[in-house]
């Protein structure tokens, strides 16, 4: 049984809670190992569709890298893929839904900046607050924040390790819905019945161009590239249920292959 999280499957959706609310939810070497454990058998089992990541309580999504841990001397070992077991999963291909209740700070920033959708409470804050304890915030903060909102912005929230309000964040653009406060799970369960409605594929698919496209400047130059994802698409057997169910003016019975 894991020790630093919970698990939930409800159909085709897992949802996965932080549980150190002790610690506001901050992630050390074991949690990172455990978390990598969970979403290697996400990203395997074909039946989950959607992930969900939020904390226990209602102080924190996360504080990030557990700094008591770390000054005690415990290992700062991480697995391949990174801050708690995601900030360096870059081969991840199912959608992933931050559900930020209270703090978001440091690493626990980086979690949410990892997953594909944000969905705050408006109790949440955000911020990149390393500098301030000699730190920097290389588990993707600094890669992944100047391309979710302009430069400019992003820069002085970096540069001044400023805690940022939900209600900013979602006018600044990393945060993709605001809620009241105690509805971010909620939320995010919606928001996740929305995908499950696609097709599995389709929004692998789309996930797989919208990430790789962005490696490149030009338009022209991501639209003409080519996808393995696209010709999985293409053969695929919801590309041919889609245009059938609808033609017979019905649900989709989605095979996710």
């Amino acid at each position: 049984m894991p020790e630093f999280f919970t698990a939930e499957r409800d159909g085709h959706v897992l949802t996965v809670t932080l549980n150190r609310p002790e610690r506001m939810n901050a992630l050390h070497s074991p949690a990172h190992f455990e978390l990598d454990t969970i979403f290697n058998e996400f990203e395997s089992d074909p039946g989950l569709w959607v992930g969900i990541l939020t904390g226990a309580g209602d102080r924190a999504f996360s504080a990030g890298n557990d700094l008591r841990w770390q000054a005690e001397g415990g290992s700062r070992d991480k697995p391949k893929s990174g801050f708690g077991g995601i900030t360096e999963r870059f081969d991840r291909t199912k959608p992933m839904i931050a559900a930020v209740n209270g703090v978001a700070m440091g690493g626990g920033f980086e979690l949410a900046l990892a997953c594909d959708v944000i969905i705050a409470a408006e109790n949440a804050r955000f911020a990149l607050p390393e500098p301030k304890v000699g730190l920097a915030a290389l588990a993707g903060g600094l890669h992944r924040l100047p391309r979710a909102i302009p430069v400019k912005r992003a820069m002085g929230m970096i540069l001044t390790a400023r805690h940022v309000p939900a209600a900013e964040g979602y006018e600044l653009g990393f945060v993709t819905q605001l809620v009241p406060e105690g509805e971010a799970l909620t939320a995010a369960k919606a928001f996740a019945a929305q995908i499950i409605e696609c097709s599995p594929v389709s929004i692998r698919t789309s996930l797989d161009v919208v990430r790789r496209g962005l490696e490149y400047a030009d338009v022209r130059d991501a639209m003409l590239m080519h996808y393995d994802s696209v010709a999985t698409l293409r053969n695929s057997e919801d590309m041919i249920e889609g245009p059938l169910a609808f033609s017979e003016k019905r649900k989709p019975n989605w095979k996710g292959r």
